[in-house]
């Protein structure tokens, strides 16, 4: 099976995936260039960027196990994006304001060597207070809506918006840890979860 390679760019699921693998793994970052698909899902989005961004790495490697992610929130519909300037991150955050929204993550294993995909998909409710014009200035201020899928960190300040969830937290915040635990199993790659010995 070789190397685990993590096809990413976020350092939060970077760190994520050091909860359960400490420094084992490599980051290739995935070239795939994200485009809406007409008539999919968000779930079913999620879950092909995902798989695209695993094949695109796939493409350069010649073994190892690779961990690919891709992560949305949906609030009455709407696929919410990164924010890139303040006024964006205020539009997104007026829509979050009170609103229940879904935090949705494909997630996709490949096994060069096996010529072996696996894909899935995970959902979190998240319950947002209602929130106040001033709030949401000093949050822009934090800079930290930025670059974030729905203009709100939940490991960081942005807990302090969220009421409570349903689901599983880390997908919120990138990585679904127990969905990637089962999918290793299918693999038959849990052994990587225990230092190489399987539980």
């Amino acid at each position: 099976m070789g190397k685990v390679i993590l096809a990413s760019a976020s350092p939060r699921r970077k760190e994520l995936l050091e909860q359960l693998l400490g420094d084992g793994f490599d980051v290739y970052i995935s070239s795939y260039d994200e485009r809406q698909v007409e008539g999919c899902t968000p779930e079913e989005l999620a879950v092909h960027h995902s798989l695209e961004k695993a094949r695109n790495v796939a493409s350069h490697l010649q073994e190892g196990l690779i961990i690919a992610a891709d992560t949305f929130v949906v609030c009455n519909g709407e696929i919410l994006g990164k924010p890139t300037s303040e006024s964006m991150a205020k539009e997104t955050l007026q829509k979050i304001s009170g609103q229940k929204i879904r935090v949705i993550t494909g997630v996709t294993l490949l096994d060069i060597g096996r010529v072996l995909e696996i894909s899935e998909c995970e959902t979190t409710l998240v319950f947002m207070k209602d929130l106040s014009p001033r709030e949401i200035d000093c949050y822009i201020d934090t800079r930290e809506p930025f670059g974030k899928a729905g203009a709100f960190a939940i490991q960081g300040k942005g807990a302090l918006f969220v009421e409570r969830i349903e689901g599983d937290y880390f997908n919120v915040v990138g990585l679904p840890l127990f969905r990637l635990g089962r999918m290793l199993e299918q693999m038959h790659a849990e052994y990587m979860l225990w230092g190489g010995k399987y539980p």
